[in-house]
């Protein structure tokens, strides 16, 4: 197995990729610390870990306030006293972002505290924790959002700003043995998805495509999942400070 005897955390593991990963790593030997706002989505994921024979335990936080993610870490560090794999993933998506001139102060502190600062928020307070174990791997999910452009002003720069900060990361933790990459998936089919489709009509965008033939279609959670988890092993040991789009070939278009 190739997470065996290694402690992870995954942020938004209550749904759609993060609950994915956190199934995947269980099966590969983790112990997996799912962490969610929403406490009973989280439960959820921890009970289908321990359902299918994994070790799992559940934290709720809300990543965007620090006070939070700092007191999730402590409670990993109480009940394991390491923390190996840290998948910063939790994210949003809202229906009132926009372009610039009409996104308000309010939308922009929300979607930037949970994308941008809940993912520095989170590795800050995990980081001590690699380093005292000798070193790990940080997995952060971006965005093909945050290489190209678009109208949800928020979110494009809030991913483009996590995309710079696995770069950073990787840069000023290397000689502590802590990798930093992040993966860029283009569309997901997750809830978060399709609450998107059913919101306000966007301006027209590509459909990530499968390239040479195979039909269009979004990702399923499982294939972002998949990368996450070659990311955190430690057969990747020469891999940091990347940015890996899982698009189905979008960035070829």
């Amino acid at each position: 197995m190739r997470l065996d005897g290694k402690v992870a955390l995954i942020t938004g593991a209550g749904s759609g990729v993060g609950r994915a990963a956190a199934l995947l790593f269980a099966r590969e030997g983790a112990r997996v610390v799912v962490c969610d706002i929403d406490a009973r989505s989280g439960e959820e994921t921890r009970a289908a870990i321990e359902a299918a024979g994994g070790v799992s335990s559940f934290v709720q936080a809300d990543v965007a306030k620090e006070s939070e993610v700092a007191a999730a870490m402590e409670s990993v560090q109480r009940a394991h006293g390491r923390l190996d794999v840290l998948y910063a993933n939790a994210g949003i998506f809202t229906a009132g972002d926009a372009i610039l001139t009409e996104l308000s102060e309010a939308e922009l502190d929300r979607v930037l505290g949970v994308n941008l600062k809940g993912v520095m928020w989170t590795c800050k307070h995990g980081i001590p924790l690699m380093q005292a174990a000798g070193g790990g791997s940080i997995v952060i999910t971006g965005s093909l959002a945050g290489l190209k452009a678009g109208d949800a002003t928020a979110y494009y720069v809030s991913k483009a700003a996590v995309i710079h900060l696995a770069r950073c990361l990787a840069r000023q933790y290397a000689a502590d043995g802590i990798r930093v990459n992040c993966i860029c998936p283009g569309k997901v089919e997750t809830n978060l998805m399709a609450e998107v489709r059913a919101g306000p009509p966007r301006k027209p965008a590509a459909v990530p495509i499968i390239v040479d033939g195979y039909d269009a279609r979004y990702a399923q959670a499982e294939e972002i999942a998949a990368m996450a988890l070659n990311l955190a092993c430690d057969d990747m040991s020469f891999v940091t400070g990347t940015v890996i789009p899982v698009d189905g070939g979008a960035m070829t278009r």
